[in-house]
């Protein structure tokens, strides 16, 4: 049977009606096409949150499957909620499907004394956090069939993205294990510097809400509202136990059985608990919440104060100060803007900066930035002395040098550790060999479109627990995890950049998609994300609010107001 022919008896058969309120559904000609392995034809798509797969060999239907489908018990018997009817038949070489309104049903067919197959079987999840990735990752494990409970420490959905007043203030540079603890990181006037018709989830678009901020680079408290609006959307607020910290999350192994041994306690109680095994873990408790420090020499004996960014909420403790912001990345440019408008003076020390900077002339609106390279030492003075010349006696250091890894709760017996900042050993950023895909880690890479890109990670686990698709073997992984150590150690890179997707997350994001059988990421999105990748560099104050890519912008909004959202879990 050749692909060309099997495509063309799909779309033939599709009513007009169906091909135009679900465009990239099962079966049409919209999305990846008909794609060849051993023999067998796939054909893969998704709308609307399904994903629908056939295949095929000589004349035999292999499988038909949608996601996001309540599968019956009986077998050869599917059912969704949904508006179209559908039935899949076998002719001779060909298969035919027929499309019209109403509650979809899988009637059962036989090709050659093969039958549709029986969804896989379902796993009982724990999802380790709320936020954008946990959320994410309890809709995609849901729509699997999976048994799912998601664990959130504090009340909310939202994660990091949830701002909290509070700070560290018994340790502001976070040093101390046993400190007050605040999860957040965000600073009261933080916008994102991704817009946000790339930044939402591919099938929930973040679009603009009347009396809402409807800026393209909208503050925290809007991005923390559009995770509320998809987690009520789907449904997944049933799933989640508010209020609650998980202290341990134990492997268990028994012959080739894995489990997991989770142990929670609510967040108000000192003592007693809660354990429960589950069959698999995803871990999604955020990466911007332990702050890393940079080394400085005489630091120890410098009398000024100093904080880690994680502990920035407002600039009016900055006023006529002499500030030293140690780390010119995205928080430390933008909270070195901020705090120029009441400081004296404001030096940001950087580990790289592009070759034209010209360090003798200060920056900003207000002309009280200054760069400078790394710092060389401090001294008991109070002065700050940079490795290429020049020094200021400073009142406040503040570390914008970013977060450790950190999971306090797990016990994976040696199997996953954190070195360099790297996590690992882990087989494409999610699974460590040995115990996948019984836990799968979902957001560790960074300089990246993180709500896509956690969406994709997410389908992955959710699909290889429930068998629908199949993982290399342990030693496999494991040979491809040290190759990759190995060619990022030949460029010249150490570990602690890993993680860090900023030249390759469309390559590894389609290589997701492939995985999935899910859509490459739109043309348009990648073009987006590469102007305003642009448009910050040279215009770092006012990218934000000044744009010249108004046409893909409004391209991206016109098709996204046409994604259909009546699909649900």
């Amino acid at each position: 049977m050749k692909a060309a022919g099997v495509l063309w008896k799909l779309s033939d058969t599709l009513s007009a009606m169906m091909l135009h309120e679900c465009s990239s559904s099962m079966l049409t000609t919209a999305g990846r096409g008909l794609i060849s392995r051993h023999s067998i034809f796939f054909r893969s798509g998704r709308a609307h949150g399904h994903h629908s797969m056939i295949g095929v060999s000589g004349n035999r239907v292999k499988a038909v499957e949608l996601r996001g489908s309540e599968w019956a018990r009986t077998a050869g018997i599917r059912s969704l909620s949904g508006k179209f009817r559908c039935c899949v038949t076998a002719s001779g070489s060909d298969f035919h499907l027929s499309a019209s309104r109403g509650n979809m049903k899988w009637s059962e067919m036989e090709s050659e004394n093969e039958t549709l197959r029986k969804s896989p079987s379902s796993c009982k999840v724990a999802v380790i956090g709320a936020g954008a990735a946990g959320l994410v990752a309890a809709r995609e494990l849901i729509r699997e069939g999976h048994d799912v409970i998601l664990f959130e420490q504090t009340e909310s959905v939202g994660g990091v993205w949830v701002y909290d007043p509070e700070i560290e203030d018994d340790d502001l540079l976070g040093i101390r294990k046993a400190r007050k603890r605040v999860h957040s990181s965000m600073y009261a006037s933080l916008r994102t510097n991704l817009p946000r018709e790339i930044m939402g989830y591919t099938d929930f678009p973040f679009l603009p809400k009347e009396g809402r901020d409807g800026r393209r680079f909208p503050g925290h408290a809007e991005v923390a509202a559009y995770l509320e609006d998809f987690a009520e959307f789907y449904g997944i607020l049933n799933y989640v136990q508010f209020c609650t910290v998980v202290e341990y999350v134990g492997v268990c192994k028994k012959g080739n059985k894995i489990s997991w041994n989770v142990r929670t306690r609510r967040r108000d109680e000192t003592e007693g608990g809660k354990e429960e095994v589950f069959d698999a873990v995803v871990v999604c408790n955020g990466h911007y919440s332990e702050p890393k420090l940079a080394e400085v020499p005489g630091i120890s004996k410098w009398p000024g104060v100093q904080l880690h960014s994680h502990n920035y909420r407002e600039p009016g403790s900055f006023t006529d100060k002499i500030v030293v912001v140690i780390g010119n990345a995205a928080s430390g440019e933008d909270i070195s803007r901020e705090i120029a408008r009441v400081a004296k003076e404001v030096h940001i020390s950087g580990r790289t900066w592009s070759s034209n900077v010209d360090f003798s002339e200060p920056i900003g609106d207000h002309g009280n930035i200054w760069r400078h390279t790394m710092i060389e030492c401090t001294c008991e003075d109070g002065t700050v002395k940079f490795k290429s010349g020049g020094s200021v006696s400073a009142d406040i250091i503040m570390h914008c040098t970013g977060y450790f890894y950190y999971f306090p709760f797990l016990d994976t017996q040696g199997e996953v550790g954190v070195d360099d900042n790297c996590v690992g050993p882990l087989y494409q950023h999610v699974f460590p060999p040995s115990l996948a895909p019984s836990i799968g880690f979902v957001g560790l890479p960074w300089k990246v479109v993180p709500f896509q890109l956690c969406e994709l990670q997410s389908r992955w686990i959710a699909m290889a627990l429930s068998g629908k698709i199949s993982l290399p073997s342990p030693q496999e992984m494991m040979n491809l995890v040290q190759d990759f150590y190995a060619k990022l150690e030949a460029s010249g890179k150490t570990k602690r950049l890993a993680h860090n997707l900023a030249t390759s997350q469309y390559e590894y994001d389609n290589w997701l998609s492939d995985q999935t059988g899910s859509a490459p990421v739109e043309t348009w999105r990648i073009k987006i994300y590469e102007a305003t990748s642009r448009n910050k560099r040279h215009n770092p104050e006012t990218y934000r609010d000044v744009w010249p890519d108004e046409d893909l912008h409004y391209q991206a909004f016109a098709l996204l107001e046409q994604i259909d959202l009546s699909a649900r879990l």
